[in-house]
């Protein structure tokens, strides 16, 4: 407000003047805010009849920004933009013609001098080789979805790939199983376990199965297939997909603001 003020006085009170000199504003302030902290934003998803689908991350400094429709509709923009080019990385993502002369990247500097705060594309996935699904979670009513999970199935089941997404939105797994946890973390894993176990005064002999068995409960927190489906815990979600003869090809999970 104290800035539409300033332009308006300094426009001596016309409106369309003092709209050009906020954006001239915006447009010089864009590289001061490139090292502010963009905490908050939204997570977006494109899907196209099932056979392929985007899920984005668009960060912002504050809920405000995020609630606007501005900002969802960019959001909304650049997963549809992603789901046609398919990028490999950010870096070819913000370089990509968006428009006539106009990159991805100047698209987001655009939004950083009209909306007043640093934004970014944070990362996005995009799978196109089997059956997609998609879960947008809220963890506020009044602010878009902060959590998503990609899923991309063997075959078409909207039921099965629907209960995963939902899952992994909830219970945060990291890998799909066991196998695909480096070694270098399955290691520390180990090391952590045991030493644990001879500060608790365990006895030698029974080192090897206490670390196996703590060694176990780790993957069945950090693997999607390991872990109890959380709507009904006596149960894997790996025994859930052999009961509906799935298979899960691969999944990502983005929540605001986390890695």
């Amino acid at each position: 407000m104290m800035d539409c003020k300033k332009a308006l006085e300094e426009a001596g009170g016309d409106f369309e003047k003092a709209a050009e000199l906020l954006r001239i504003k915006g447009a010089k302030d864009v590289g001061k805010r490139a090292g502010r902290n963009a905490a908050n934003g939204l997570v977006a998803a494109h899907l196209a009849a099932t056979d392929h689908g985007v899920m984005l991350e668009l960060a912002c400094e504050t809920d405000f920004v995020a609630k606007t429709e501005g900002f969802q509709s960019l959001a909304a923009d650049v997963a549809s933009f992603v789901a046609v080019k398919n990028p490999a990385d950010l870096d070819e993502l913000l370089a990509a013609e968006y428009s006539a002369g106009k990159s991805v990247r100047d698209l987001l500097d655009e939004a950083n001098a009209s909306m007043g705060e640093k934004i970014e594309i944070r990362r996005f996935e995009r799978f196109g080789d089997g059956f997609v699904t998609v879960y947008l979670h809220k963890h506020d009513p009044a602010l878009p979805p902060s959590v998503g999970a990609l899923v991309e199935l063997d075959g078409e089941n909207e039921e099965v790939g629907k209960n995963v997404a939902q899952h992994i939105a909830a219970m945060s797994p990291t890998y799909l199983t066991a196998d695909d946890v480096p070694a270098d973390v399955l290691e520390t894993e180990e090391r952590v376990a045991r030493e644990k176990a001879i500060e608790e005064g365990k006895p030698e002999q029974a080192l090897p199965k206490i670390v196996e068995g703590r060694v176990n409960g780790f993957f069945k927190d950090v693997c999607l297939l390991e872990q109890p489906w959380v709507r009904d815990n006596k149960k894997t979600i790996g025994a859930y997909l052999n009961e509906n003869d799935a298979t899960i090809l691969r999944f990502a999970r983005f929540r605001v603001g986390q890695s």
